[in-house]
C-alpha cells in the first residue's frame, strides 16, 4: 500500500475524524480518539511533513524493541521526524483501553528559534519505530505535566510570550526523553551486552581473511544493518555502554589487526593497508598515527 502524504496537521485531524486543530502548526491529540478511528477503517502507511512525539498505552500485541520482542505494560514513547514513513500499528481490540497523547509540531512553528536546528541533535528522531522508549509511570507522569503546560498555552489566548514558552517546554520534553533513553540503555544491560558481543563477532569476521580486500572497510551503516538496528540507535547504545561511537569501535578493531600484522609479519605498510581495505596506504598511516601516536613503521621498529 502506497504511503499517504500528510502535508499539514489539519490533514492528520481529518484522517482520524478529529475536530480541526486549534492551532495550524501545533496540536496535542488524545490517542484514545485516534485508536477509535483506527477501529473504523484501515489507516495506510503515513508520511508527514511535521514532527510527531507520542506516548501510548493499551497497544495491541507485543512491542518490538530493536529486533526483539518484549511484553510491556508501561507507556511507550515514539518519535517521528518529517518525511519518515510510519506503518500504522494494529488497532487495539475491543477489550483494550488505549490512552496517551500525540504531540504534532510543524517545522514552521520552530522557525527562528534555537530549536529549529537544535532538534536535529536528538538521535531518537532517527530511530526506527520499533526502537521505542519504554516509560515507567513516574517518567510518564513527568512528561504528561510538560504536555499539559504546552496545551494550556496554545489552547488559551496566545500572546507574544506563548510561542517562546511552548518552545521551551518542547525542549524540556526532549531533554527528559534523552535522559530516559539513557536510563533504558543502562537498565537493559543483558540485551545491550549481547549487542556488544555480536558487534565484536561481526568486526572480527569483517577483518578476517580476505574480507577487507573483497568488501573494503566496514561502514557504520553496514554494521548497524547487520545487527538489525539503526545507525543512530547503535551509536547511542555504544556511547552509553562504552563511551565510544560505532566508528570508533570499527577503528579500534582495525588498529588491533594492524598491530598484529605489523608485529608478526614481514608485510610492507602498503601491503597491510591493502589487506585492511584501504585504497591508499597514506590514509592507513594517517589513521594509525592518529590512534597510536606512532607511525606504522615506528610501531614495528619498537619490536626490534
Amino acid at each position: 500500500m502506497e504511503p499517504l502524504a500528510l502535508k499539514s496537521i489539519n490533514r492528520f485531524h481529518q484522517l482520524h475524524e478529529l475536530a480541526p486543530p486549534e492551532h495550524p502548526l501545533i496540536s496535542i491529540v488524545d490517542y484514545a480518539q485516534v485508536a477509535s478511528a483506527k477501529r473504523k477503517k484501515e489507516i495506510p502507511p503515513l508520511v508527514a511533513d511535521y514532527y510527531s512525539i507520542s506516548v501510548k498505552r493499551g497497544l495491541n500485541g507485543k512491542m518490538r524493541y530493536g529486533q526483539q520482542e518484549y511484553d510491556f505494560d508501561e507507556g511507550v514513547m515514539y518519535f517521528m521526524a518529517p518525511k519518515q514513513v510510519l506503518h500504522a500499528s494494529p488497532a487495539p481490540d475491543a477489550s483494550a483501553h488505549p490512552s496517551g497523547w500525540i504531540l504534532l509540531i510543524h517545522p514552521d512553528f520552530l522557525w527562528g528559534s534555537n530549536l529549529a536546528k537544535g532538534i536535529k541533535r536528538y538521535d531518537f528522531f532517527g530511530y526506527a519505530v520499533h526502537e521505542a522508549l519504554f516509560l515507567s509511570e513516574k517518567e510518564e507522569a513527568t512528561l504528561n505535566a510538560v504536555i499539559a503546560t504546552i496545551g494550556q498555552e496554545y489552547q488559551g489566548n496566545m500572546d507574544k510570550f506563548s510561542q517562546s514558552i511552548i518552545l521551551s517546554q518542547i525542549e524540556t520534553l526532549l531533554n527528559y526523553a534523552e535522559r530516559f533513553y539513557e536510563r533504558q540503555f543502562i537498565t537493559r544491560k543483558i540485551t545491550n551486552h549481547k549487542v556488544l558481543d555480536r558487534l565484536e563477532d561481526l568486526l572480527e569476521a569483517c577483518f578476517a581473511g580476505d574480507g577487507p580486500i573483497e568488501n573494503g572497510l566496514p561502514s557504520v551503516h553496514f554494521v548497524a544493518e547487520q545487527l538489525h538496528v539503526s545507525p543512530n540507535y547503535l551509536s547511542s547504545l555504544l556511547k552509553a555502554l562504552t563511551g565510544q561511537s560505532t566508528q570508533q569501535h570499527i577503528h579500534e578493531k582495525l588498529i588491533e589487526k594492524a598491530k598484529e600484522k605489523l608485529s608478526t609479519t614481514n608485510l610492507s605498510v602498503s601491503e597491510i593497508a591493502f589487506e585492511l581495505g584501504f585504497e591508499h596506504s597514506q590514509s592507513f598511516s594517517k589513521l594509525f598515527k592518529s590512534k597510536t601516536n606512532q607511525s606504522p613503521l615506528e610501531f614495528r621498529q619498537s619490536f626490534n
